[in-house]
């Protein structure tokens, strides 16, 4: 009897898998062409410094054509040098900011394009949101330099997107892209910088919640400001320390980390003093590798945060390890 029962349930098996044979195909098929999501996980990456927490934001990426936007180099010096990491022009960019809890402050450093640099950009808020904070909870905002991918953010719908927040940038920035007699002499091509930078820090200065500073000053307990002009002429990287550990956000000193790490002296178009941004490129790339502590870029691959390692007269990037933050 259980040869029988083995025989006929192996005979209905048999004929089942034959009968629906064409209808498995079938689904297979179905889920192979389900709709392709292509999106990532919401844009935000978070380590300890000390006691700090560091929240990498992705404002998204904008394609940009190293190859004729990079100076002091050749187009087939940037392709052989992108392609050697896998990379091609127009480049994919990362545009980044970076979010500091301090335990007593909430301390956003760059705020993104917002809609000044077309549709691939603008993601900062909604993943300030997904990363668990809300932007009436930022109390200060540093600006590294006021191009258009790094303030544009500061404004939502004609209004102030960080109602609470204070923001802070070097006196010598706000001199230069604050003032409407650099507007009216500026190339044609360039003006949109300028108002750019005033729509979105303008409203800001109307209610009395901007500061500039000098260079050099400590904006908050763990953060201090460096110059590092030359991309533009108030250009600023901030230093954060906490229980001994360091990070430095840098701003725009490198923009193709592909190409500018093995050559330093590789400049960008968008330089308002090309010879003064390598300099500033090279002092801190000798340091950074020299002390060890950790970089983060607004223009290298999400999450930007890494270390320099010196390789001869060329440096390396060495990103940081994955964690999950403890």
């Amino acid at each position: 009897m259980k040869n029988q029962h083995h025989l006929v349930r192996t005979a209905l098996i048999t004929a089942l898998v034959a009968s629906s044979g064409f209808a498995l195909a079938h689904t297979d098929l179905a889920y192979a062409a389900a709709p392709m999501v292509k999106t990532s996980a919401p844009g935000y990456y978070r380590v300890m410094l000390g006691d700090f927490e560091v929240t990498a934001l992705s404002d998204g990426t904008v394609d940009l054509p190293m190859d004729k936007l990079l100076m002091n180099t050749t187009p087939a010096a940037v392709d052989k040098a992108l392609a050697a990491s896998f990379e091609s022009s127009p480049l994919e960019t990362s545009v980044n900011a970076y979010l500091i809890n301090t335990g007593s402050k909430l301390v956003l450093i760059d705020a993104g394009a917002g809609t000044l640099f077309g549709p691939t950009l603008g993601k900062l808020l909604d993943n300030l949101k997904a990363s668990g904070y809300q932007p009436a909870q930022v109390d200060e905002i540093l600006i590294t330099h006021m191009h258009p991918d790094h303030v544009g953010g500061l404004i939502q719908n004609g209004k102030m997107a960080f109602p609470n927040a204070v923001v802070r940038a070097d006196q010598r920035d706000a001199d230069y892209w604050l003032s409407p007699a650099n507007l009216k002499k500026a190339a044609k091509a360039d003006q949109g910088f300028f108002e750019g930078a005033m729509a979105s820090v303008n409203p800001y200065i109307a209610a009395h919640q901007f500061q500039p500073f000098q260079a050099g000053s400590e904006l908050v307990p763990g953060i201090r400001s460096i110059a590092t002009p030359g991309h533009t002429p108030g250009h600023t990287s901030y230093m954060v320390q906490s229980e001994g550990h360091k990070l430095l956000v840098w701003g725009d000193l490198v923009h193709a980390q592909a190409v500018q790490f093995a050559d330093p002296s590789v400049t960008i178009h968008f330089d308002s003093s090309p010879v003064k941004a390598e300099a500033e490129r090279k002092a801190e790339f000798a340091d950074a590798a020299k002390q060890g502590y950790l970089v983060a870029g607004a223009h290298i691959a999400f999450p930007g945060l890494g270390h320099v390692r010196a390789d001869g007269k060329a440096y390396d990037w060495v990103p940081a390890n994955y964690t999950n933050v403890r």
